[in-house]
């Protein structure tokens, strides 16, 4: 299995590493060998090394320059990051990244050998459409997307249970990862509340 947790703007460093260390001690005791995914705030990526993958929540597609509040690359290599995040919906909700920079973000990070966590998901009002609604909603979002790249992961993370309080029920999640998986032959995660 795959776990990723993205911490988005909470945690501090210390929180992130005391979180992270917690992790490490649980899954140890299971003695798990499930694929983890750590994504802390761009201010802890130096926090952890070990048994997790860690990646970025969010970069620019340069190696470096005059882009205020942006990583790039050379960021990245400093901490060894090669795991992101691309197309969370906070980001294309809230700050507005268009299919357009989405997509040249997943070209960017392909071209640098990343494994990229590729989100998508649907509003509510999609989601009240029905299923084939969802999913023509969804595939609109692979527009410009190598969906063949080897080191690709989706997250379905449906917009409405994000944080709401709302989560999807399995038989929705089921349904859709079904039919995402008619398409797209790649690892699929849920993402949102749970």
């Amino acid at each position: 299995m795959i776990f990723a947790a993205n911490f988005k703007t909470n945690h501090t460093r210390a929180t992130t590493k005391a979180y992270i260390e917690a992790l490490k001690e649980k899954l140890v005791a299971k003695k798990s060998e499930d694929s983890v995914y750590i994504f802390p705030p761009a201010t802890a990526l130096d926090s952890y090394a070990g048994d997790f993958t860690l990646g970025v929540q969010n970069a620019y597609t340069v190696q470096n320059g005059a882009y205020t509040g942006e990583i790039g690359l050379e960021q990245l290599e400093e901490f060894a990051i090669k795991t992101i995040l691309v197309g969370h919906s906070e980001r294309r909700e809230i700050l507005g990244e268009s299919q357009e920079l989405v997509a040249a973000k997943f070209a960017y990070f392909k071209e640098q050998g990343f494994e990229i966590i590729y989100c998508i998901g649907e509003p509510l009002e999609i989601r009240e459409q029905g299923d084939s609604a969802v999913l023509e909603y969804l595939l609109a979002q692979f527009e410009d997307i190598d969906t063949s790249y080897e080191n690709l992961i989706i997250a379905y993370e449906p917009i409405w249970a994000i944080g709401t309080g709302r989560s999807a029920t399995t038989e929705e999640i089921e349904n859709t990862h079904t039919a995402l998986k008619k398409t797209i032959q790649k690892p699929l995660l849920y993402g949102g509340s749970v």
